[in-house]
């Protein structure tokens, strides 16, 4: 079989026009979404602490959500390396926000948690963005909201993958 037949034999098969119209239009519309998403991690991350990185307040928000854990699981949460969590740590340690204590379950390894301070910070940053997206879709129906988050939760299982 020539290289050009095999080529052909892998390549996905085209798809319907209808289908790829709505993929196209479906890019677009998550273009904007992740576009303004970052735009408001990036201030929601400056109301936190002035010389936050976007980065560094995602890790606190899991920390919000999950509670303390160790670097490796918060590395994991979000899918980045442990070198990148680990200089966000150090800064939001030295800015008081986080704490490293040991781990109640292995000496060797230390366990991150928000300090009082950055607990109070992130919930106080937490309503307000919560207060303003439950107002932008107060006006939504209930059943459209649900079948949102359940194709944005499918969304994130295939992404996963």
């Amino acid at each position: 079989m020539s290289t050009a037949a095999s080529a052909q034999g892998d390549a996905t098969p085209p798809l319907a026009p209808e289908k790829e119209a709505a993929m196209e239009a479906l890019e677009v519309e998550l273009s904007l979404l992740w576009r303004r998403a970052r735009a408001t991690s990036h201030s929601l991350s400056r109301s936190v602490h002035p010389d936050l990185e976007p980065a560094a307040y995602g890790l606190l928000s899991v920390l919000l959500h999950q509670g303390g854990m160790r670097l490796t699981e918060l590395a994991r949460s979000i899918g980045v390396g442990k070198p990148s969590v680990s200089r966000q740590i150090s800064f939001l340690e030295s800015v008081g926000l986080v704490r490293k204590d040991a781990d109640p379950r292995d000496g060797r390894a230390q366990m991150i948690e928000l300090t009082p301070r950055g607990l109070a910070k992130m919930r106080e940053v937490h309503d307000g963005r919560q207060r303003a997206f439950h107002s932008l879709l107060a006006h939504w129906d209930t059943a459209d909201l649900a079948t949102l988050a359940a194709l944005i939760a499918k969304l994130n299982d295939d992404g996963g993958r």
